[in-house]
């Protein structure tokens, strides 16, 4: 209501937010668990004199940079730009409550790209020492910034405290922080060291290079494991009531918490039984399929975790459909089409006649001919209902969810859709409009199968 619509196809923006989003999280828990192999590593390299390990760290480094720094960058921006148009009443009161963690940010994360650099490009011409010193800075700066976002996003799913101070360290620290951080460092050294499987196996030929490889990545993956299980539990407890429930109720996220948990312990195993046991099974096909089963179960994890915030973007905070909480009874009662900038000015440029007096007479808009009130539905369906659901075909379309059902049916659903699905946002419209949305979805709403509409 506070900012136009945007329409994706079939899609719909929230999916295109995750599938952005997904793969750049792949990319920035590399970039926070690879900082700190590289911190680690070189010192041992250069402890132990190991020059043909010091040369692959300088060689794994190029394919770092060129993935954390270049693509990383990409996708990041591309996310601000998704969310910026997809959710920006949510956005917007991110940024305003976290200015000063976002700015915190933004240090580190020109700290990390300074400091990556300099450890590339001036390899081999500084003193070990520095060069440590380097990658520690990096290390440092990385795992900060992935502090600081989860921090934010946390508070996406539990803002704790901050409802009702708004206070900056009470949102941050909030319920959901301490798990997420568990888990995100625990990801971001599983994840780092199947990457490293997956580098060795392509780019090291000698045999005993490669399994030292392997071999120094294996207990950082253990370890990472353990943190994922761990923070994982500890992010379950932390749950709001509606998660949770959201959580058993969908059948899907069910389908997908079996697949996490199968696919963890299939990493576990395979690590155990080959890295660990035997590294030199690591060949560029062991270490592809460690690879893709770690993308399987992470981008499960992400989606599971976005999922579990309906009816909400922001707990408590915002509506999926950008709507805040408080708003919901004023627009119930003056109309959502008149609440909002961009549909109040849409309405008055259409349908002047509806809206001569200070507010759109909604019994007006019930006269206009049945076209014109399916396309006032359309509207209200783009703006109240699109965050989730696209129209005839795309992800979660409403016209297949509502096949073969009634007017009736329909009718009650949108004047009381928690009921229905507790995790859909309530209905913040007048019956009027309710009556109109309702018309435009009969008109994409499919029969049974084997069964006619009628003329």
């Amino acid at each position: 209501m506070h900012y136009p619509a945007w329409y994706v196809p079939l899609l719909t923006s929230p999916m295109l937010i995750a599938a952005i989003a997904i793969l750049h999280v792949l990319v920035s828990h590399y970039a926070v668990g690879g900082g700190i192999f590289f911190a680690l590593e070189t010192r041992y390299a250069y402890r132990t004199n190991t020059k043909e390990y010091l040369a692959y760290l300088k060689d794994h480094a190029w394919f770092f940079i060129l993935i954390t720094v270049v693509y990383g960058a990409i996708t990041g921006v591309g996310i601000w730009w998704t969310i910026g148009l997809a959710s920006p009443l949510a956005t917007e009161m991110l940024i305003h409550t976290f200015v000063f963690g976002w700015a915190m940010e933004y240090v580190f994360f020109v700290l990390e790209i300074v400091s990556a650099f300099i450890f590339f490009y001036y390899w081999g011409r500084l003193e070990p020492k520095v060069h440590q010193a380097m990658a520690w800075i990096y290390a440092f700066s990385a795992w900060m910034s992935l502090v600081l976002i989860t921090g934010i996003t946390a508070f996406m799913l539990n803002p704790g405290g901050w409802v009702e101070n708004k206070n900056f360290w009470a949102g941050f620290f909030n319920p959901q922080f301490i798990p997420q951080v568990i888990t995100r460092t625990g990801g971001a050294l599983l994840l780092t060291a199947l990457y490293i499987y997956l580098h060795a196996s392509v780019r090291v030929k000698e045999q005993s290079l490669r399994e030292l490889v392997v071999s120094r990545s294996t207990l950082p993956a253990f370890i990472g494991a353990a943190w994922v299980i761990i923070g994982g539990l500890s992010w379950y407890l932390f749950l709001p009531e509606s998660a949770k429930a959201a959580l058993a109720a969908a059948g899907t996220l069910n389908i997908f918490m079996v697949l996490i948990v199968a696919l963890t312990g299939a990493i576990l195993a395979i690590l155990y039984l080959g890295p660990y046991r035997n590294p030199g099974w690591v060949s560029p096909g062991f270490a592809l399929l460690l690879f893709v089963m770690g993308i399987a179960a992470f981008s499960t994890g992400e989606f599971v975790r976005e999922a579990v915030r309906k009816p909400y973007i922001i707990y408590n905070v915002v509506y999926s459909n950008q709507i805040l909480p408080e708003e919901v009874a004023t627009l119930r009662e003056k109309g959502y089409l008149e609440g909002g900038t961009w549909t109040s000015a849409w309405v008055r440029a259409l349908y002047p006649d509806a809206a001569q007096s200070q507010q759109i007479d909604e019994k007006k808009l019930l006269t206009l001919p049945e076209p014109q009130q399916r396309e006032l539905g359309r509207v209200l369906f783009q703006y109240h209902c699109s965050s989730c659901h696209a129209t005839r075909d795309g992800y979660v379309a409403v016209s297949h969810l509502l096949r073969g059902w009634t007017p009736e049916m329909i009718k009650d659903l949108v004047q009381n859709p928690e009921k229905y699905k507790f995790f859909m946002p309530p209905w913040a419209g007048t019956p009027e409009e309710a009556e109109l949305l309702t018309k435009f979805l009969l008109s994409i709403a499919p029969p049974r199968p084997g069964e006619r509409r009628s003329q």
